[in-house]
């Protein structure tokens, strides 16, 4: 036998896998070993696997979804480390303040105005009926006291249904993830996000109970149309408190926050009485209700209507005045933190100024003619539907209602009023529509009945005393009225337009205007305090100023009365008199004694015009002035905020007005007027002599009594007094009066300075105003009385020579004791018997023209 080839020494094919159950060759091997021995040198001392090294050789020990999880958990726990300091501070959440809306209410509580763009009434979770809660447990976290704020199983019972059905028919958020989110989150849905939604959420369990939670939730959602919080929705949808809400309404309320406009009863009441019977459906599966009350609650009708909570007290322009001022004090937060303004004006008064003005400037109007239509409209092919449409977009007026003319004949109109509803007005109700007069003239020509509107004509109907409608229009006057009280200088009523909605401007506060001769009582304390007495003579004959021979000044009536007694002078308010005492006294002197009535110096003229009110002041600045003399001498200034509380309630601020005193002055029988009391806290600066501020008040009875403001005796009432105004070419009226808890200011004119014809001076036009209104302020108010204070004494005065005379045709006047044996003052006029001159005529024209013809 050939002995076989050793395999080990054979050669193959480099393909052929070596014999591996051969013998090795020993003696080779050692050869090779002692080879490479000698050749290779020995290798260095292995370095330290670093933190990645060790992760990448324990990544790699593993298979790969091990690799993927062991990865993701890595990376969770740095973003925790990193975000956690960062987080939000969760017990802010204890301190939380909901933007609730700026409410301003009249001193008797009625609600005037809401400022802000949620409506929102926070409540405790102690408030909040099992009823409601359970219904939102329902339908949003029914295991909300099981889980510890992240509910996995929840979450996985979400993750299920939407692999199976492929829609998102449940959430995985519970509802402190919900709180989360709304407080600290951006509405972004990203993953970083909803880890630190989960991370928050984690540390609100920790740091608030489960009713605080709850708490939060249910007074921040939205339910839609501005409304946010279960309070607020119950209040707007249902006109409820949360404890009268059925279980119908409570699931109607409880579907609203998932989807506020799709789930809305209001904006989409299918869809959402379909939610609202999926909710009672899980209040029972959950055991909140039984099937009896299930089914009941299951056939109730969607009753969801939008209540929203109109304003009680018809005073836009106070409302528009404290929003102003609360932003002045407290910012832009002031609209949103619930802060609830009290203020001055009382309803009954702020109602009677509203409605004394609009009617003063209705029936100017209407003395003036009608204007014609607001707009004229194609009503060819027209419905109902479109005109409610076009109806709709109408400036809404107190009082006086839009309607289209639908149709005219000889017996009268028909007019559509929207909503189907259509009245027709008669020709006697027409009658009174003819065009604008002239000024110059009392009438204008009439039209005929059926000529004065027309068909597609936008008119405005009113009311009519006997019932039904009439005729009527927007005033193109404007108005105002403002009354205070004269102890503290509360305002009580402020009107500053026919309407807010009409125009925002407020005439009785921004407005600046001359006074005319409102503004001469003034001038005549001015010259009472200086020694003239109210039978000082003045001289009533024309002012020459040398080197202003262009100034010549006259009397409403142009004539020259010469010497006359002041008393008579201011009552028939004679304004050549006026500017003489004025030239006598100094310009000066009576400025730096007007500053006392807290006039600002800058508004009047350095001049002798100033007698004649040519000035600028607003209706409230007259009436600071004027309350001086209503309460015995004392400068208070006017002011309408009360008082002013925080979102919990607080009192932030409560005025404490500078008094005047309280028992020395007018009175009712024995007692004190209204305003008896204690001697203030907080008095008044005293401005003037008191007992100058009696002989004012004597002196503007006369007014009433004997002069220009004689209207107003129709009141009946010995208690009143006041002071006419009119400037040039009757482009103001004013009429400027106060009783014992009253000081009243009533403005009519055109905000474009033109005139208001001849017959509208203040005797008429703003003293009507003021009759309406201090009718009513005054109904069932006791008469008041006036005792001279101490300092003054009686004298019997000769009418004509003002002299002291002991004839029993002589007058009684009070003067001050030191005046006592100078009643004629510091620049005597004597004549030497009984007034026996002819006053002085001039040519008659048919309106004043010069700029100082002021009445």
């Amino acid at each position: 036998m050939e002995p076989q080839p050793n395999r080990a020494t054979s050669t193959s094919s480099p393909h052929t896998p070596p014999d591996i159950s051969a013998e090795p060759d020993v003696s080779r091997q050692a050869s090779t070993a002692s080879r490479r021995k000698t050749r290779l040198p020995r290798p260095a001392k292995r370095a330290p696997r670093s933190f990645l090294g060790w992760l990448g050789h324990f990544l790699g020990l593993l298979g790969m979804p091990l690799q993927l999880l062991a990865l993701g958990l890595l990376g969770l726990a740095v973003f925790i480390s990193v975000t956690l300091p960062d987080l939000p501070d969760v017990e802010s959440l204890r301190t939380v303040q909901f933007q609730e809306p700026l409410r301003v209410f009249s001193a008797d509580g009625a609600l005037i105005s809401e400022f802000g763009i949620e409506r929102r009434r926070p409540v405790a979770i102690g408030e909040i009926p099992p009823l409601v809660v359970n219904a939102f447990l329902a339908t949003e976290d029914s295991r909300f006291f099981e889980h510890g704020g992240v509910d996995t199983v929840g979450m996985g019972r979400a993750l299920i249904s939407y692999l199976t059905t492929g829609e998102k028919a449940q959430g995985g958020s519970t509802i402190s993830m919900q709180v989360t989110r709304n407080f600290f989150l951006s509405p972004e849905k990203t993953f970083q996000r909803k880890l630190m939604e989960v991370l928050l959420t984690l540390h609100v369990e920790q740091a608030l109970t489960k009713d605080e939670i709850l708490e939060l939730y249910l007074n921040q959602i939205f339910f839609g149309h501005r409304a946010y919080g279960i309070s607020a929705a119950a209040s707007l949808y249902y006109d409820k408190r949360l404890d009268e809400l059925t279980e119908a309404e409570a699931a109607m309320l409880a579907g609203i926050p998932k989807a506020p406009s799709t789930n809305n009863p209001v904006t989409n009441p299918a869809r959402a009485l379909e939610r609202r019977d999926y909710i009672l459906g899980r209040m029972r599966e959950l055991g909140y209700i039984d099937t009896n009350r299930y089914e009941i609650a299951l056939n109730a009708p969607d009753t969801a209507l939008l209540q929203r909570r109109q304003p009680e007290l018809d005073a836009g322009f106070i409302a528009e005045m404290v929003r102003s001022e609360m932003l002045r004090f407290y910012g832009e937060d002031a609209i949103s933190q619930g802060y609830r303004v009290t203020t001055t004006v009382e309803s009954w008064l702020q109602t009677a100024a509203q409605d004394s003005l609009r009617l003063s400037l209705s029936q100017y109007d209407r003395r003036h003619g009608y204007r014609g239509p607001e707009a004229v409209v194609n009503l060819a092919g027209m419905s109902e539907e479109r005109m409610d449409e076009y109806l709709a977009t109408v400036v809404r007026i107190p009082e006086l209602e839009p309607g289209l003319v639908t149709g005219v004949t000889s017996a009268g109109a028909e007019i559509y009023l929207g909503q189907g509803q259509r009245v027709t007005l008669d020709a006697g109700r027409l009658s009174w529509a003819r065009t604008q007069r002239n000024l110059a003239r009392w009438n204008g020509p009439r039209r005929k009945s059926s000529g004065a509107v027309l068909a597609g004509d936008l008119i405005r109907l009113r009311r009519a005393k006997k019932g039904g409608w009439e005729l009527s229009q927007i005033p193109r006057v404007g108005g105002a009225l403002v009354s205070i009280a004269p102890r503290d200088g509360a305002v009580r009523a402020l009107v500053g337009g026919y309407s807010f909605n009409e125009t925002k401007f407020n005439r009785a506060v921004d407005m600046r205007r001359q006074p005319g001769s409102s503004f001469k009582p003034f001038i005549y304390a001015a010259a009472l305090d200086k020694g003239w007495t109210p039978a000082s003579l003045l001289k009533d004959q024309a002012v020459k100023i040398p080197g202003n021979e262009r100034w010549n000044p006259k009397n409403a009536d142009h004539k020259e009365l010469g010497p006359i007694r002041m008393r008579k002078a201011l009552a028939l308010s004679r304004n050549l008199a006026s500017i003489n005492l004025l030239q006598s006294v100094g310009i000066e002197e009576a400025q730096t004694y007007l500053r006392r009535f807290g006039f600002d110096l800058e508004a009047l003229p350095l001049g002798l015009s100033m007698a004649l009110g040519t000035g600028e002041l607003s209706p409230v600045k007259l009436a600071e002035g004027y309350a001086v003399f209503a309460n015995g001498g004392y400068h208070v200034i006017p002011y309408f905020i009360a008082r002013v509380e925080d979102g919990n309630g607080r009192i932030v601020f409560e005025a404490n007005p500078p008094q005047a005193c309280a028992d020395c002055w007018y009175r009712t029988g024995t007692a004190t007027a209204s305003t008896q009391g204690l001697q203030p806290s907080n008095p008044a600066e005293q401005a003037i002599d008191p007992r100058i501020a009696y002989q004012m008040t004597s002196l503007l009875r006369e007014v009433v009594e004997h002069g220009t403001g004689t209207r107003a005796k129709k009141l009946n009432r010995e208690d009143i007094v006041g002071k006419t105004g009119t400037t040039n070419d009757v482009r103001d009226s004013w009429f400027a009066g106060y009783q014992a808890n009253f000081v009243t200011i009533a403005w009519m004119g055109f905000d474009d300075f033109g005139k208001l014809g001849r017959g509208e001076e203040g005797g008429k036009a703003a003293l009507g105003m003021w009759i309406d209104f201090m009718r009513k302020a005054l109904k069932d108010q006791p008469l008041a009385t006036l005792e001279p204070p101490p300092g003054l004494v009686q004298v019997r005065v000769d009418p004509n020579r003002g002299t002291e005379t002991k004839s029993k045709s002589g007058i009684l006047e009070m003067v001050r004791e030191e005046n006592r044996l100078m009643l004629l003052g510091p620049e005597p006029i004597k004549v030497a018997g009984p007034a026996t001159r002819k006053p002085t005529t001039t040519v008659k024209r048919s309106a004043p023209r010069v700029m100082d013809d002021l009445f």
